[in-house]
């Protein structure tokens, strides 16, 4: 079948994403969505394997967030939030306030993930400078993070990473250190917080799952060790919860499961269930109080046009609906154990060195970087849409996917694997 006419007509004029597209295959054509599924123009159904890049945890199209979307369009598609308000955004504040640990009561509406993540970075600076802290401009990040593609949250990034090496230097470079996994990584973080807690505003982590820098997964313990360590070197802990957040780790977020509560978390992705763009940072009463002030210039002047949006406000208002009243637990559970028994055959692929499952994500990470182009279009042929990155293939699948379709999504690692 001939690609569509649009797609050969817009080709010329679209830059795609993470490709060299001198280079590059086709992209599929995409004609409408449902439920787990991406319906191409051909006709030709894929299961998503990635829930588009992890945002669609309900699936497509789900009616409850459809209907909500529907009824805010007809209302307010969008009003600046400069000077106004609506009810969207406010009640989602206060909803997030209340699912969150400690006093994480102050919400930073932006639109996308790497946006939130330079709010938060803002935030944790502004706050030493309006406490009267001078020098306190740098962060501490780790090994296996990544935090996004701006400048400065590509400065966070594990620098050995590889996807931001071409900007080093372009932007000032920050402390990253090992995970404190064991006793001897913790001691190397406090002796690295002690020698330069004076210019660190704040340490950043993905909380249990480092996402897009290799599916690296941490135990709790872990994150117990940061905050003890952010407390006795008085400095900020930012978690990076844009992936593990809504369900995804078996918990609502990941902070509520580990117990420990962070200074300022960020959201993104499944926010608005795979809808419409949307993000926050989220600051605790300790670094609000530091903008709190009769000083105009203690403000944070910081404003995305399309903060607050009404209508992902709405979305996201509708997710939460969903996982309060929905068995969202039972599905990641369910998610996890078939990811388990399904992708276990992988461990005896040739090059695989690690087949790991952690809520709803299950991974097989190989010793060499693998053929992401070559491995999508032979997922396509299988009737799966997973597209690797690095060293791992991995699953991130929607938790409303059947048992059928998970099976059909690690068959057809398995087969595509071991081919």
């Amino acid at each position: 079948m001939a690609d569509p006419d649009w797609l050969t007509r817009g080709a010329g004029h679209v830059w795609r994403p993470y490709c060299q597209m001198k280079t590059a295959l086709p992209p599929l054509p995409v004609m409408r969505t449902e439920g787990c599924r991406i319906v191409l123009e051909d006709g030709r159904e894929l299961i998503d394997g990635i829930a588009s890049w992890w945002t669609a945890c309900h699936g497509y199209n789900h009616p409850h967030i459809r209907q909500a979307v529907e009824m805010q369009l007809s209302r307010a598609p969008h009003v600046m939030f400069g000077g106004l308000a609506h009810e969207p955004a406010y009640r989602l504040a206060e909803r997030l306030a209340a699912l969150l640990p400690g006093d994480l009561d102050h919400v930073f509406f932006a639109e996308s993930g790497s946006v939130s993540v330079e709010i938060s970075m803002k935030m944790a600076v502004q706050h030493w400078i309006n406490r009267g802290v001078a020098g306190r401009t740098r962060f501490l990040a780790f090994t296996g993070g990544y935090h996004g593609d701006t400048l400065a949250t590509m400065t966070i990034c594990d620098p050995e990473e590889g996807m931001h090496s071409l900007f080093a230097g372009v932007m000032p470079a920050q402390h990253v250190c090992a995970l404190p996994t064991d006793t001897a990584t913790e001691a190397a973080l406090d002796h690295l917080l002690a020698e330069h807690r004076q210019e660190i505003a704040a340490m950043i982590v993905e909380p249990r799952v480092q996402g897009a820098g290799g599916m690296l997964f941490h135990d709790d313990e872990v994150l117990r060790r940061l905050r003890r360590l952010a407390d006795q070197h008085d400095v900020l802990l930012i978690f990076d919860e844009i992936f593990t957040g809504f369900g995804r780790t078996g918990d609502l977020f990941a902070c509520v499961g580990a117990g420990v509560a962070p200074d300022i978390l960020t959201l993104s992705k499944a926010l608005t269930g795979g809808t419409l763009p949307l993000s926050a940072a989220i600051a605790n009463r300790r670094v609000f109080e530091a903008f709190w002030s009769n000083e105009p210039g203690a403000a944070l002047m910081h404003g995305p046009t399309y903060m607050a949006n009404p209508l992902a406000c709405a979305a996201a208002n509708a997710s939460l609906d969903i996982f309060e009243t929905g068995d969202w637990r039972g599905q990641v559970a369910r998610i996890a154990a078939g990811l388990e028994a399904g992708l276990a055959p992988c461990r005896d692929t040739r090059g695989v060195v690690d087949v790991r499952v952690r809520g709803a994500i299950g991974v097989v990470e190989f010793t060499e970087p693998v053929e992401v182009a070559r491995l999508c279009g032979r997922f396509a042929e299988e009737g799966v849409w997973i597209r690797p990155m690095g060293k791992v293939v991995y699953l991130t699948p929607p938790f409303t996917i059947t048992d059928s379709e998970l099976g059909k999504l690690t068959t057809a690692v398995c087969n595509v694997l071991g081919s």
